[in-house]
């Protein structure tokens, strides 16, 4: 195991930085999985493609490895409900529980903005 998925696993173990400073954080054993498959695949600048089902914690498995690494990350979802719910809740949860201060960005997909040929 990495030193980035070790580092990550801790941060969502029982008595991590989320359990320390998130109300309510439960650790679960397969969030744990997850994020340190993530951190594995960004050490190793490998693509992953993950699956988990709901209850897993999957947004806090992804950007904990992201933020601890260091490096420029794109997350895409699914719907702008879910960006949502990462940018303005999860996002900033994580980043004060690590005691990161990364900056981040917002961008609703290009279907969301107006260029000159859709005006017309």
């Amino acid at each position: 195991m990495s030193r980035l998925a070790h580092a990550s696993r801790e941060a969502l173990s029982d008595g991590g930085a989320l359990a320390e400073r998130v109300e309510g954080f439960v650790a679960r054993p397969a969030q744990q999985r997850l994020t340190a498959a993530v951190a594995d695949a960004i050490d190793q600048r490998e693509v992953l493609l993950a699956e988990a089902g709901t209850g897993t914690g999957k947004t806090y498995a992804y950007p904990v490895p992201a933020l601890l690494s260091g490096l420029k990350t794109i997350v895409s979802t699914g719907t702008r409900a879910l960006q949502d719910q990462l940018y303005h809740r999860d996002l900033p949860r994580v980043r004060e529980a690590l005691g990161i201060g990364l900056r981040s960005a917002l961008l609703k997909g290009r279907a969301n903005y107006l260029c000159l040929y859709r005006l017309n």
